[in-house]
């Protein structure tokens, strides 16, 4: 279960101790938590994990139960996206495990990402399961990942350590077992206090084609 606290002025968003998949429910709980985020004018987010998965990503079982839903899954997930990737407050996602598919995606969306060093990977795994990317989700991914970070990650499905992930900045740091979350408040806190109206509209200018994208392959 996701749960929502605060680091003074930063909120810090706990996706939970699972592999913390994306189903309705708990894309249902994260749009409720950045609501009450935003509500009360945290001055950051973080997003991280209790357990040894940052987010394994789409629900596959859920899919394929639910096969003629999927296009309004897949456009509730890349919604998130959107919404996280222009999110009027700075943004770091504190990875103390595996990051696959979706949920590496969820990672990319952020501003900043700090992976743990020793253990985890962070993984597209789309070009091994046979799942082509969406145009939304290869913008996303693209926007973030230099050319040769994207080639490695998009057609190898390489997974990729935090020492790895760094040297290709993928993840913008590294930290030690327990740290990944106090490594992301500390690149937060010295950004707290932005003109909300005045980020969000940078973000939204800064990413406004891959925006379109997700919302346009996702519908």
């Amino acid at each position: 279960m996701s749960t929502l606290s605060y680091h003074e002025k930063i909120a810090v968003l706990d996706l939970g101790d699972d592999e913390n998949r994306f189903t309705p429910d708990f894309l249902d709980a994260v749009n409720a938590h950045l609501d009450t985020a935003l509500a009360e004018d945290a001055h950051g987010l973080v997003t991280t994990a209790s357990g040894k998965f940052y987010s394994n990503g789409l629900d596959l079982d859920w899919l394929v139960a639910n096969g003629d839903r999927t296009q309004w899954y897949i456009g509730r997930v890349q919604a998130l996206f959107a919404r996280v990737l222009t999110l009027p407050i700075p943004t770091a996602a504190a990875l103390p495990g595996h990051a696959f598919g979706a949920g590496a995606m969820l990672a990319l969306a952020h501003d900043y990402r700090v992976m743990r060093a020793d253990r985890g990977f962070f993984c597209l795994p789309e070009v091994d399961v046979h799942i082509p990317f969406t145009a939304g989700m290869a913008a996303l991914i693209q926007s973030k990942l230099t050319p040769k970070a994207a080639v490695a990650s998009m057609t190898t499905g390489r997974r990729f350590g935090g020492i790895d992930a760094s040297d290709l900045d993928i993840v913008d740091a590294t930290a030690g077992e327990g740290a990944v979350a106090t490594a992301a408040l500390a690149m937060l806190a010295p950004l707290g206090g932005k003109d909300p109206a005045t980020l969000g509209a940078i973000k939204n200018t800064m990413f406004g084609p891959v925006v379109a994208e997700l919302t346009e392959s996702g519908s």
